[in-house]
């Protein structure tokens, strides 16, 4: 299929989140236009003035969608777009039954496949953001994944355990499925489109697999963080753990390096009709909290940080869960961001909002 080309207009949903903000600032960046999805008024006139500021306001309007699982909740937004970021998608660990997470991110996908089949009429491809919840069932050794790798562990569990499944679970099942129904939705349909599907799978799987870096959404706070931000904070900020809580093994990868990714999806011919992985590496929290102690001077000036349990990683350190990213590599070739450099930006950013 032919791919996005310069002044293209796309579509974001949930454009205010942590990863799809950074998708609209990249494609502003390079030259496109973007319209993006919000839930309220509030949430895009922050999107429309933080825009303005950077110059791109006149390549950047939202629309409103209240429910994106609600039937033909973007039928309107996919008119007169060439390309579609689809990344609005629950992602909290309150969910007391399956159905308030499985709802949103399956009928928010299929969704929005469903309004792209009905009105995308110049839609090129479609990027969804999947997970690598989708990918990996939790292992109990070390264990590299690939994209061929699907987590049927985690459905089979809901399955068997109904409203009584852990919370991450559910969250777990929810991006395997609503994955999956994209595939299915995409394999039913494609003799009748224009338009070809691409999947990114983040490592942002559960408390083990998370996305982190700087922020651009908006918060006023700390506490206003989105969840992985927050539990990265949690775990460097200081506070006495354990050597068991410091040993937990999490792949990540910086939000700026997984939303150039969906970009580039929209741009490489090549990654048509794939899944990529998109993940800079694997570590223990000992790990960060040492990067963020080898910084000197320190770059949140008002917070003492504590050393952690250092033995940890005076040795060999032993990763659970590791990502194959060769096929991000063939297509993309993005230089990720090193966990010093992620770790400096972040904590930067937080002294520059007085924190």
């Amino acid at each position: 299929m032919p791919t996005i080309a310069k002044g293209d207009k796309i579509l974001v949903s949930g454009a205010n989140g942590y990863i799809p903000i950074w998708i609209v600032r990249t494609l502003l960046e390079r030259g496109y236009a973007v319209r993006g999805t919000v839930r309220g008024t509030s949430k895009g006139e922050y999107l429309k003035n933080y825009f303005n500021t950077l110059g791109y306001g006149d390549r950047f309007e939202y629309v409103i969608v209240e429910d994106i699982a609600n039937e033909g909740a973007f039928d309107e937004a996919v008119r007169d777009v060439d390309g579609i970021a689809h990344a609005a998608s629950p992602f909290h660990d309150k969910a007391k039954t399956p159905e308030e997470m499985f709802v949103p991110a399956i009928q928010g996908t299929v969704g929005m496949l469903q309004s792209a089949l009905k009105n995308g009429t110049k839609v090129k491809r479609i990027v969804v953001t999947s997970s690598c919840a989708a990918v990996m069932s939790p292992p109990l050794v070390p264990t590299t994944f690939t994209e061929k790798d699907w987590n049927t562990q985690s459905p089979k569990e809901v399955e068997e355990q109904g409203n009584n499944t852990a919370p991450l679970t559910i969250y777990r099942a929810s991006k395997t499925l609503a994955e999956q129904s994209a595939w299915a939705f995409y394999e039913k349909h494609k003799s009748e489109v224009k338009w070809d599907l691409t999947v990114i799978n983040p490592p942002f799987a559960s408390f083990e697999n998370i996305v982190f870096g700087p922020f651009i959404h908006e918060a006023s706070s700390l506490e206003d963080l989105n969840t992985s931000l927050l539990m990265w904070w949690k775990a460097v900020e200081g506070t006495p753990k354990t050597k068991e809580f410091l040993s937990i093994c999490l792949a990540w990868v910086d939000v700026r390096d997984t939303s150039l990714a969906h970009v580039l999806a929209l741009e490489t011919e090549a990654a048509g009709g794939e899944r990529i992985i998109t993940a800079s590496g694997s570590n223990i929290w000992q790990e960060w909290v040492d990067a963020i102690n080898s910084i000197n001077p320190s770059p949140l000036p008002s917070h003492t940080f504590t050393a952690g349990v250092p033995e940890i990683t005076a040795g060999e350190v032993t990763y659970l869960v590791t990502y194959d990213t060769k096929k991000e590599k063939e297509l993309f070739g993005i230089k990720f961001h090193t966990q010093l450099e992620t770790a400096k930006d972040t904590l930067e950013d937080f002294a520059k909002r007085g924190w």
